[in-house]
């Protein structure tokens, strides 16, 4: 039983860009020279993390939001009255995003983390590591995935309304899912920065972003909003990479000391968002949804607001932390297991429109 597709709507770019496309290229040049530059210069590094109030590094802060800003300038709410017409599709998105995926994230961080790795990384950091994987498996993305889900020709009003209402219910559930997931992984909750953390990164940014939409719209409608996108975008990305640079200066010594930490961190990321993405695809592929409305689903499922979750990480954490270095390693591997994603997508679109059709 396919869903139609409805009217187009204002649509991100048409394609990944240079700097998306490269990402993963930029973040492992981010590591080497944050770990150069901690070398060379510690202590401009130590006034740089001493900057801070309630546990907040106030230039990190700053970093974040303009990355944050720009991507949650795209987030329409209006398109939540689109949600009705597309409501299995949007189903299986919010049943991965806030019933399976933090949960999942926490129990194979649990499984490889204190279990199978243990061995190999430092004891005295690996609850931090848990708390990272948990960060990133509770926030799902809300901007790279206008770009995936344009690679697959994916339905643009269903990506729009399902960012808005994941936006919507991240302002209300991103606190309480991350606070119970530090208690049952038996880790010291700051709840007072934690909901300081969802303010500063969730809340007011994405108030700023509503008012400049809005404002930009009322000049000369979305061709004018597009052309700031397009100019500020390239800041975003800046901030995104300077904010990485800031936090492996401060992971050097770690890094350098056991360099196996990143690979062995980015196990248990992988096969979370594998998982995810196949249980969103063959959920969607069961229900008859539309294979327009079913791979963006499944991508935007399995995809991570990974900025939010460094942004939070470092708030509560620290710096130096090892959640913040879990964050940054799904930053690492976001790009280029996303694609694998989009490909396997696309390529299997036969099997399931005949299982679609089935349904």
């Amino acid at each position: 039983m396919n869903q139609s597709v409805t009217a187009e709507t204002a649509a991100p770019p048409a394609g990944i860009g240079f700097f998306e496309k490269y990402l993963s290229l930029w973040v492992a040049l981010c590591i080497v020279a944050g770990i150069g530059l901690g070398a060379l210069m510690p202590g401009f590094f130590a006034l740089v993390a001493a900057a801070e109030v309630a546990n907040v590094n106030l230039p990190v802060a700053v970093l974040i939001w303009l990355m944050i800003i720009p991507m949650l300038i795209r987030i329409d709410f209006g398109a939540l009255g689109a949600v009705g017409s597309q409501w299995r599709g949007i189903g299986v998105t919010l049943f991965v995003n806030w019933a399976v995926k933090p949960f999942t994230m926490a129990v194979l961080g649990i499984i490889f983390l204190e279990w199978l790795f243990a061995p190999l990384l430092p004891a005295g950091e690996i609850p931090s590591y848990i708390a990272g994987l948990i960060l990133l498996g509770a926030a799902p993305c809300t901007a790279m995935v206008f770009v995936w889900s344009n690679l697959c020709n994916g339905d643009a009003n269903f990506t729009l309304s399902q960012v808005a209402l994941n936006d919507t219910v991240m302002l209300v559930a991103f606190a309480p899912i991350v606070g119970l997931l530090l208690g049952v992984a038996s880790i010291t909750i700051p709840w007072d920065t934690l909901l300081l953390s969802v303010g500063l990164y969730i809340v007011i940014p994405l108030i700023i972003a509503q008012v400049l939409r809005r404002a930009l719209l009322a000049q000369r409608g979305e061709a004018t909003l597009e052309r700031f996108l397009g100019r500020i975008q390239p800041l975003s990305l800046l901030a995104l990479l300077s904010t990485l640079v800031l936090l492996f200066a401060f992971q050097g010594e770690t890094i350098l000391a056991s360099p196996l930490v990143i690979l062995l961190l980015a196990v248990p990321i992988l096969i979370q968002v594998y998982f995810i993405a196949f249980l969103a695809y063959w959920m969607n592929r069961q229900l008859g949804v539309a294979w327009n409305i079913g791979a963006p689903s499944c991508l935007i499922g399995a995809s991570n607001f990974f900025e939010l979750a460094v942004a939070a990480a470092i708030a509560l954490f620290g710096l130096n932390s090892g959640a913040a270095l879990a964050t940054v390693v799904g930053v690492l591997v976001e790009v280029p297991v996303m694609l694998t994603i989009v490909a396997m997508v696309k390529r299997s679109r036969g099997w399931y429109e005949a299982g679609a059709r089935r349904g």
